[in-house]
């Protein structure tokens, strides 16, 4: 058995090598809160280890960012960040690579005055759009991973005695990440290779519609002419692997803007801009969302809904098996990095260019063209469950089952195992 720290250092390899895959007289920028430093040090020595040229840090600190919802003037959110955006753009377009831990607490603006909260992601999107557009289509190397906070592990362990909370929580992200195996890259490697499988596997049956259904749920899901099934591990524009999320269990492609009919309902919470948003439906007409419930955080999903006109479509449609580790794992993590990979999940807001055959070279009005929905914001939430159902349709009207109760139907399921 590995200790802690053999554990924390396998994390931080992982991070450096098979996340953002950092390569000699690379710049890496990460983003952090204080909580996580010690895993931070870890990432900046492997990181110069790698041959970086510069780790940036920025950090952060969840109570001064509660402070300043509490204290700051109102129309502080409505000034954009633009010395920040300007120098984040500035380096992806030098090449560089990006990494966030994140740690932040899911409650941590409850109670703040919603239109505070809006304002700031609304101004914030905007003036980060040039640099998101270059990560949502892989032109730079990107990667997302946690670490525990104990107001975090607070609210995924609240019934164990304080003290033991944190651990807890680590325990359960060494698991899910592998960093708890002797030869964590290898077992990554081997994991990535049975997702590509199942991305092989999608793209050659050319599904033109998705129909889902579920207690709750009936949505059918046309998906664009030239849709790519595509998986976490991905390739940059200079060539260079990177993994943009760990842990990831989802294989994803992108809804034709206007193709979504029906209902669908959430199976988990949603963490959304400090708020937990729970027990939520949306009803879609041609693509758009025409009504929603929610029986908490309703106001934080019709704010969301309401970022901009992309908001209220959808931007990708993922598929996770109901028997996935993190699943089975039983644990709520009340964060998207970690419950969309226990659950198909569907995404309001932006495409990924990628999934799309020849997307990354398409500017935004080309893409808007092939059906691609454009957006500030992308927000993932949970909608899969051991009832649900998904079939595969083509363009001749063949159905094909995809799912059946929560898991992969045979004979798509080929017996892959990841």
């Amino acid at each position: 058995m590995l200790s802690f720290k053999q554990k924390l250092e396998n994390y931080a390899l992982l991070a450096v090598k098979i996340g953002v895959n950092i390569q000699p007289g690379q710049t890496l920028v990460l983003n952090a809160d204080i909580a996580a430093a010690e895993l931070v040090r870890l990432v900046v020595r492997n990181a110069y280890e790698a041959g970086a040229k510069l780790v940036k840090v920025n950090y952060t600190d969840e109570q001064v960012t509660r402070t300043r919802y509490d204290l700051a003037p109102r129309d502080s959110f409505l000034e954009p960040p633009q010395w920040q955006a300007d120098e984040l753009a500035d380096l992806a377009r030098g090449g560089a690579a990006f990494m966030t831990i994140i740690s932040t607490n899911p409650d941590l603006l409850n109670g703040v005055e919603p239109g505070r909260i809006s304002d700031h992601q609304r101004t914030h999107g905007q003036a980060m759009a040039p640099y998101r557009e270059m990560m949502m289509s892989n032109q730079v190397s990107w990667c997302g991973l946690a670490f525990p906070s104990p107001s975090w592990a607070a609210k995924v362990f609240p019934e164990a005695p304080a003290e033991e909370q944190v651990e807890l929580l680590w325990n359960a992200i060494f698991q899910a990440v592998r960093a708890d195996l002797e030869n964590p890259v290898e077992a990554w490697t081997q994991h990535l290779d049975g997702l590509k499988q199942r991305c092989d596997m999608l793209n050659a049956s050319k599904f033109r519609k998705l129909h889902y259904t579920a207690p709750g749920t009936d949505l059918t899901i046309e998906l664009p002419e030239g849709h790519i099934w595509c998986q976490a591990g991905a390739v940059n524009s200079r060539g260079v692997s990177f993994l943009a999320n760990i842990p990831t269990e989802e294989v994803f492609t992108a809804p034709l803007k206007t193709g979504a009919n029906g209902t669908v309902s959430s199976t988990k919470p949603l963490s959304y801009g400090g708020n937990i948003i729970d027990q939520f439906s949306l009803t879609l007409e041609n693509g758009k969302v025409t009504d929603f419930k929610a029986e908490i955080g309703h106001e934080a999903l019709s704010s969301l809904l309401a970022m901009d006109e992309g908001a209220a479509y959808f931007g990708e449609v993922a598929l996770v098996p109901y028997h996935s580790p993190i699943s089975e794992s039983g644990i709520l993590y009340y964060t998207t990095l970690y419950d969309e990979n226990a659950s198909c999940h569907l995404a309001l807001g932006a495409a990924y260019a990628f999934t799309l055959q020849d997307g990354i070279s398409m500017t935004k009005e080309q893409l808007i063209e092939k059906g691609m929905n454009q957006s500030l914001t992308h927000v993932d939430f949970m909608m899969g469950s051991p009832e649900m159902n998904i079939d595969g349709i083509t363009d001749d009207g063949k159905s094909t089952p995809i799912f059946r109760n929560g898991n992969w139907a045979s004979p798509l399921d080929f017996s892959v195992k990841i």
